[in-house]
C-alpha cells in the first residue's frame, strides 16, 4: 500500500481485508453452487423417472414413439409400396 494517502490507513486496511476475504470465500461459494445445481438436477431426474412409472404413456404418445422407433429406410420403403 502506498503511503501517504488521503484516506485513513485503517480504512484502507479494512477494505483490503474484506477484498481478501471475498477472494478466499469464492471457491467455497462456487463449490456450494455446484453441489446445489447437481442435487437439483438429480432430484429432477428422480422425479421424472417416478412420474414416468406412475403415469403410462397415452395411446397418441405410444403411436408417436413407435413411429420414431421405426427405421427410416423401412418407413420409406413401406410408404413407397403404399403409394404405388
Amino acid at each position: 500500500m502506498a503511503f501517504p494517502t488521503a484516506v485513513n490507513s485503517q480504512i484502507t486496511d479494512s477494505v483490503s481485508q474484506v477484498n481478501t476475504k471475498v477472494l478466499g470465500d469464492a471457491p467455497a461459494v462456487a463449490t456450494g453452487n455446484f453441489m446445489l445445481a447437481t442435487s437439483q438436477a438429480l432430484s429432477n431426474a428422480a422425479h421424472n423417472a417416478n412420474v414416468a412409472q406412475t403415469f403410462p404413456m397415452t395411446p397418441v404418445a405410444q403411436g408417436v414413439s413407435a413411429l420414431y422407433g421405426i427405421d427410416t429406410a423401412t418407413t420409406g420403403a413401406a410408404t413407397r409400396r403404399i403409394f404405388r
